[in-house]
């Protein structure tokens, strides 16, 4: 693995720290987050026309930038600083990797283009509150999640040839704003039961979505409902790997999770050094005493191995050697959450108020262990991956030769007798 930055890589972390740090302030994200869109559509124009954001780890021939998971792992953790409220998880992340694996020619052509213009933003819908295990995250995802023939979840049904969608999914990132729905919907009945994934267009008949509240304003969330709404087979066979395109764009959302949740603590941590900085207690600046320096430094340590986990699984998933996002999201997690929480604390009484931006850092880092963990079970996942405590069996010890039977010592020869010495 090279751990260094390509001069390319390392201008698209500056130019896009330039702009967010210029129109991602404490009041332009909570101002942003109160929109009908819940982000600011001005400045996703911008991060789609000026370095071509949506459309990053977008093949070329579809209108993309061409580049890798390194380059959008970068670019999260860029916008994961600012805390930026914007649709670049829940379509590049999430549903580009879908549409590239089972989508057909005709499919990608019509819609990949247009996402990676920032003209489309898109959402995936599953049903109830199992995105983490649909997307393979915390265990395997052969399950019913998506309904498994009774009532709940979302059913799929052919009808004269049309596929007709019936059901809710809640929990739908950005699915209150996205112009491209992308359902795991049940169908088969018992007979052969499975999920597929569907394509529902914005403005659909039937198609009812609602903005939740959610403890993280940032991410916004929608219900949706489908009530007998017409939709398209992603694909073109009904005996698709969906669960394993599943799994492969779970674990690749949780490099862009991970990289995206190092960027939030590494400023977290840093708002507060510059706070302690400043603060003064007793005469002299409380960051000046050891208790406070040891606790910051081990924010650091803890950020910078955070930092190397999401590197590596960026890496990782660029040359498809191994799946290492879900351990690191596991590590980022942790991180932000610390550091979240020593910002609270070292703010004093300021940083227990709801106004202060610490606590914007602290709902993301509750927010995304609800949706995505908890913790141990993403750790539990890697170690069952990585088959790390799997029992190896001993081989069995080679059989000792039996003792003689007495009938067998009746029919072995005596042996001859040995001639006398000569006296």
């Amino acid at each position: 693995m090279d751990a260094a930055f390509t001069a390319e890589q390392e201008e698209i972390r500056r130019t896009l720290r330039e702009l967010v740090t210029k129109r991602c302030g404490q009041g332009e994200v909570k101002a942003a987050v109160r929109t009908p869109a819940g982000y600011d559509a001005a400045l996703w124009s911008a991060l789609a026309e000026q370095l071509g954001l949506p459309g990053i780890a977008i093949p070329e021939t579809y209108g993309g930038v061409g580049c890798g998971p390194a380059e959008l792992a970068l670019s999260s953790e860029e916008l994961g600083r600012a805390l930026a409220p914007s649709p670049l998880f829940a379509t590049a992340a999430l549903v580009v990797p879908l549409l590239e694996r089972l989508g057909t020619d005709e499919q990608r052509s019509e819609l990949l283009p247009r996402i990676a213009a920032g003209g489309l933003t898109a959402a995936l819908a599953v049903p109830g509150t199992g995105l983490a295990t649909a997307l393979g995250l915390v265990g395997d995802n052969l399950g019913d999640w998506s309904g498994g023939g009774r009532a709940g979840g979302v059913q799929a049904k052919l009808s004269d040839g049309v596929w007709r969608l019936y059901g809710q999914a809640e929990q739908v990132l950005d699915g209150h704003s996205a112009g491209l729905l992308v359902v795991a919907a049940h169908t088969g009945g018992f007979a052969r039961s499975r999920t597929l994934l569907y394509l529902v267009r914005e403005g659909a008949a039937g198609l009812v979505r609602t903005r939740q509240t959610s403890l993280d304003e940032t991410r916004p969330q929608a219900r949706v409902e489908l009530r007998d709404v017409e939709a398209e087979l992603l694909g073109d066979a009904d005996d698709a790997d969906v669960p394993g395109a599943l799994a492969a764009a779970g674990d690749g959302a949780a490099t862009v999770l991970a990289a995206e949740a190092v960027g939030a603590a590494d400023r977290a941590l840093e708002r507060t050094v510059e706070y302690v900085k400043q603060r003064e207690q007793f005469g002299r600046a409380i960051g000046s005493f050891q208790a406070v320096k040891h606790r910051l430094a081990d924010v650091y340590v803890q950020v910078q191995a955070a930092r190397s986990a999401a590197y590596y699984a960026a890496w990782a998933a660029g040359t498809g050697s191994e799946q290492a996002g879900g351990l690191a999201l596991a590590q980022s997690l942790d991180a932000l959450r610390t550091a979240a929480s020593e910002a609270v604390q070292l703010h004093g009484g300021i940083g227990f108020t709801w106004e202060h931006e610490a606590h914007l850092y602290f709902k993301r880092a509750s927010s995304d262990e609800l949706l995505f963990g908890p913790v141990h079970r993403l750790r539990a996942r890697a170690a069952e991956r990585a088959e790390l405590f799997t029992t190896v069996t001993a081989p069995e010890p080679a059989a000792r030769p039996k003792a003689p039977t007495s009938e067998a010592q009746a029919k072995t020869p005596e042996p001859a007798a040995q001639p006398k010495a000569a006296v």
